[in-house]
């Protein structure tokens, strides 16, 4: 028997739902190459969008084939502290939270100890309120 929808709750796990990128014809790869600075900017002019580059992992020395998009949110920008500041407007906020963890689905709860910037409720409402925003929609469990 399968199970029906369910609402969402404060455990309830979101993530950022790549085909809904897809459905609105954008494409979250030059989105989100426009948040990145300006040396990352510059560093991936190198590089067409479907390149990937050699990252040296500094503990290992293992050399591993990497997106340079990813990289650079996760060793230089994504490190900065206006790249997500108190004046970053929650959506977006969200939105790079999940960038910076790689997709990985997290709770309404956990969100809110990342961000602790509106109670876990007003999270959930802004996230299952109508429109959605960003392809930020709970998983399928």
């Amino acid at each position: 028997m399968a199970l029906g929808w369910r609402r969402p709750t404060l455990d309830t796990r979101f993530h950022i739902d790549m085909s809904w990128w897809q459905e609105q014809g954008r494409d979250i790869r030059i989105y989100v190459r426009d948040m990145l600075c300006d040396d990352c900017r510059k560093l991936l002019q190198e590089y067409d969008l479907d390149d990937m580059m050699d990252a040296v992992d500094e503990t290992t020395a293992e050399v591993t084939q990497m997106d340079p998009l990813w990289y650079c949110l996760g060793t230089c920008c994504g490190l900065k502290p206006d790249f997500i500041s108190p004046n970053t407007p929650i959506i977006e906020a969200i939105f790079r939270t999940f960038l910076l963890n790689n997709n990985t689905p997290l709770s309404i709860r956990e969100l809110h100890e990342r961000l602790d910037r509106r109670p876990p409720e007003t999270l959930l409402r802004m996230l299952t309120a109508g429109e959605i925003y960003m392809g930020l929609r709970p998983i399928r469990e």
